[in-house]
């Protein structure tokens, strides 16, 4: 396993593409863990409801909108990732600051394209 992933605004819909995103990080032998409003899981991915305490994140991908993202402020920087992918829909010019701020490195990008080029 490589990259352990944090994906934020976890959904059982696979229409949605945090769901997409879990399935294809899964495909790419990640470890993944998911954040979500709703208990749910995705092949033997579980939700959380909880803003856990997860060890060793190196990844966090975004699926939530820039005015929910202000809640989960503190709980990305505690957990101090490597990066943190804002995926088309989610950019935050403020969370990008904080982020900095904190030497945490962040993109904008979408986490499916990235797996299938092989830049993730």
């Amino acid at each position: 396993m490589q990259k352990p992933t944090l994906v934020i605004g976890a959904s059982t819909n696979p229409e949605r593409y945090s769901y997409k995103a879990i399935t294809q990080l899964l495909k790419h032998n990640y470890q993944v863990f998911a954040l979500a409003n709703k208990a749910g899981n995705i092949n033997d991915v579980v939700f959380t409801t909880q803003q856990e305490a997860f060890k060793n994140i190196h990844t966090i991908t975004l699926y939530i909108g820039k005015t929910h993202q202000v809640a989960y402020y503190n709980y990305i920087l505690s957990l101090k990732p490597k990066r943190v992918i804002f995926n088309p829909g989610t950019e935050n010019d403020e969370l990008v600051q904080l982020l900095q701020q904190n030497n945490i490195s962040s993109l904008e990008a979408c986490t499916l394209v990235m797996l299938s080029i092989g830049t993730y």
